[in-house]
Parts: structure tokens; sequence; C-alpha cells
């Protein structure tokens, strides 16, 4: 008798803890979507799906006026920016690259599982935007220029994530069927002696260290966090970065603390949920970064973190002020330890 009490009592304490019809099950606020299932990460995640989440699954144009918004009236202005060429409702598409045809038919309609993505991605991309925050970013590839990204990291370190990472996202022409990619925030490199607009993003405050000072004609600039409090890394982010990239001298400012912290905590979650993307960059000989373009052997062959410049001559990011070996070491980090997630701050 005592036994089936027991056995009663185990099973109605587990019903009282299971959710119940119509329940609203919380979100903590730091996971990414990776074939349909959550993951935390640790940083704060701004899904497409949140209020103030930036949809690249959308058709219409998130910042163009209403009346003007959609697909009828975004592919008119395009055809006549574009010389007639007609760029597609949608930003992203298939990773079909390699699939069978009855591979490609069972994941066509959205079906790819976990374990399929875990045997086909094997790159994480890492570029800087050039617009200075995520807001612009997204509004210039989703509005203006049909492409997209998985994710992007704002000034104040928010990660937006815009699609589910079984979409082939269009930021990175030959790794797009392999790679995830993100966007963050920076007004990027340029050659030593030319033109830059640092003088436009960047100032120095009383206590003589250099802030980010977005120009008035984006406003906040969609940070979550207000901007004034956003500075590039320290002790090095002080004063602009000068290296080399492409063979080019180019010279930039670093990220901001906040983004560093994301960006680990984002690639050690991707390189644990997508093992196949190794934490490590391209190394030369001595096991130095590489700062040019891989070879094509060298880049079928490459499983890991990179930049845009690994993949394209006619790129240079995520520039020379980039600190990869911290990112890395943290990357690894994180890993060994794998924290618990923490509360995220409320939005």
């Amino acid at each position: 008798m005592r036994t089936m009490l027991v056995v009663l009592a185990l099973l109605l304490a587990g019903c009282a803890g299971s959710p119940r019809l119509g329940d609203r099950l919380p979100r903590r606020g730091d996971e990414i979507v990776v074939a349909g299932q959550y993951f935390h990460t640790g940083a704060p995640v701004v899904l497409w799906t949140d209020p103030g989440g930036y949809d690249a699954y959308r058709v219409e144009r998130r910042f163009a006026a209403f009346e003007r918004s959609d697909w009828d009236s975004t592919r008119a202005e395009w055809i006549a920016k574009n010389d007639g060429r007609v760029l597609t409702p949608n930003r992203y598409g298939l990773r079909a690259a390699g699939l069978s045809e009855e591979q490609r038919e069972q994941v066509r309609g959205g079906g790819w599982s976990l374990d399929q993505l875990q045997d086909r991605i094997d790159q994480f991309v890492l570029h800087y935007d050039v617009c200075g925050t995520a807001r612009q970013c997204f509004n210039i590839l989703h509005d203006h220029r049909g492409l997209s990204v998985h994710f992007l990291i704002d000034l104040d370190g928010t990660i937006y994530q815009t699609l589910d990472l079984k979409e082939r996202a269009r930021h990175a022409t030959i790794a797009n069927d392999r790679s995830v990619g993100v966007e963050i925030a920076n007004m990027g490199a340029y050659q030593v002696g030319k033109p830059n607009p640092f003088d436009q993003w960047y100032a120095t405050d009383n206590a003589g260290r250099t802030v980010i000072t977005i120009p008035p004609r984006f406003k906040d600039g969609g940070l979550r966090v207000a901007p004034t409090a956003e500075r590039p890394l320290r002790p090095r982010g002080d004063k602009p970065i000068v290296g080399t990239v492409q063979g080019m001298d180019l010279v930039m400012y670093d990220l901001t603390d906040a983004q560093y912290e994301s960006l680990a905590k984002l690639s050690a979650t991707l390189c644990t949920v997508l093992p196949r993307i190794r934490p490590d960059y391209p190394r030369d000989e001595q096991g130095r970064l590489v700062t040019r373009m891989l070879t094509e052997d060298r880049f079928s062959a490459f499983g890991g973190i990179l930049g845009h410049y690994h993949v394209q001559t006619n790129k240079q990011d995520p520039g020379p002020a980039l600190d990869w070996d911290w990112l890395i070491d943290e990357t690894k980090r994180l890993m060994r330890e794998r924290p618990a997630a923490a509360e995220p701050a409320p939005r």
C-alpha cells in the first residue's frame, strides 16, 4: 500500500510540473535557432520573431515607406536600379549544392534535421558591415541589395538572428552553402592615407577615451543600450589599428567589448552545436593567421572560423583590427566550461 502511495505521489508531482494546454513557455532571451531548435548562448539574442527583431523571411522592405514596401513596388524600383536585372522576393535560398535529388526533395520545404545541418555546415564567416549599426545593416542588405545574413551583432553586443541556420543566406558567395554568416557593426577598414568616415563615427571624451558617435542622421541607431556607453575595445581600441589584409595596409577601429563578448559566445555555441566548425582560423605554415584569400584547395579543406577576405579577393572584412587569437582562445574556454546561460536583461 505504501509503495502505491509513493508511486501515486510521484505521478501527481510530475503532472503538476508539466506544461498544461495553453501554458506560455518562457524564452530566456539568449537562444539562437538551428533547425527549429533553441540553443542557449549566454549572450543577448533578439530573434526575427521577437519585437524589434529583423525578419529576413519577409518579402516587403522593412524600412521603406509602408505604401511602397510591398514586393511589386520593391521589384519595380530594383529593376530600375539594377539595369533591368530582377532580384527574387526571397533574400535567401536552399543549401542545395551537392544534394541528391532525393535529399533536395526532402529538405526543399525546410525539412532539415539537425543531423543533416551538422554534416553540412563547417564554416563561420565573419564580416564587418560598414554600416555602423545592425539596424542600418539590415536596411542595406534586405531593403536595397537583396542579400541576407544569419546574424548581426550590434555595438552594444546584441545578437540579432534573421534566419534559421537551415537557410542558405546570401553573404559570402562560394561559402554560402556550407557556412553561417555574421555582420558585426563597425565602419570597416580603409587604405592608409585614403579618405575614411572615422571623424563622423569616433570622438574623444573628456577622459581621453575613444567613444563611438553615431551620426545624427541615424538618430539613436536602434541600439538597445545607450550608444554613448559603447567604445572600441581597450587598450588596443583607443587608437586606429593598422594591419595588412590582401596585401594592402589598412586602418580601422576595433570592435567594442560587448561585441567581442557576444561574438565569442556565439562562436562557442556554433562550434558546439555544429561541430564541423572548428574553433580555429586559417593558418600558414608557421601557424600565423592567413591574411588573404585562401587557395581553392585550402578553402575547400578548411572548416572553422574565417573572414570574408578568406573567401573573396575583393573583400577585407573583418579587417586588421580583429583580435583573432583572443576570439579563438575565448571560444575554446567557453566550450570547455560550458557555463549555464545567464539570465538575460529584461527587454
